[in-house]
């Protein structure tokens, strides 16, 4: 018996992103992969833009903090979100205090790595009997 053939699934939020040229190239391993799972993910990821709560301006400011956030870093969409900040009249000082904003993320990498830091060269310090270890310790105030 030959295998059955699937029917595509439909994903029509899914369409609708790739059609408005905010589909991410690095989407499409999972589309392929479970293309159901993928259209609930932007069902939910895109529910906040489609209810219409927020204005236009606000959400490209959200999706040009996300997009430029170091956790996510994705140029093509903060290049996108900009230029459509830009076309609903967004100034250049309220972009420019979006990415400041959004910098700040990165601080948590000190506010974590900071004090493991200053313990391990305290355990150091100890551990070496006290030659030389302690020279390296960060100023605490």
């Amino acid at each position: 018996m030959p295998p059955r053939h699937k029917p595509a699934p439909q994903t029509p939020i899914c369409d609708a992103v790739r059609a408005q040229d905010g589909w991410n190239p690095n989407w499409e391993p999972f589309y392929r992969l479970d293309p159901q799972w993928t259209e609930k993910f932007m069902d939910m990821a895109t529910l906040p833009m489609r209810q219409g709560v927020l204005d236009a301006k606000t959400i490209e400011f959200i999706a040009i903090a996300v997009d430029a956030s170091c956790t996510h870093m994705y140029g093509p969409g903060v290049r996108r979100h900009i230029r459509m900040a830009l076309e609903l009249g967004a100034t250049q000082e309220e972009i420019a205090a979006v990415l400041q904003l959004t910098s700040v993320l990165g601080i948590h990498t000190m506010s974590l790595a900071a004090p493991i830091l200053e313990e391990e060269l305290a355990h150091a310090h100890i551990r070496s009997g006290g030659n030389g270890a302690a020279s390296h310790a960060l100023p605490t105030n």
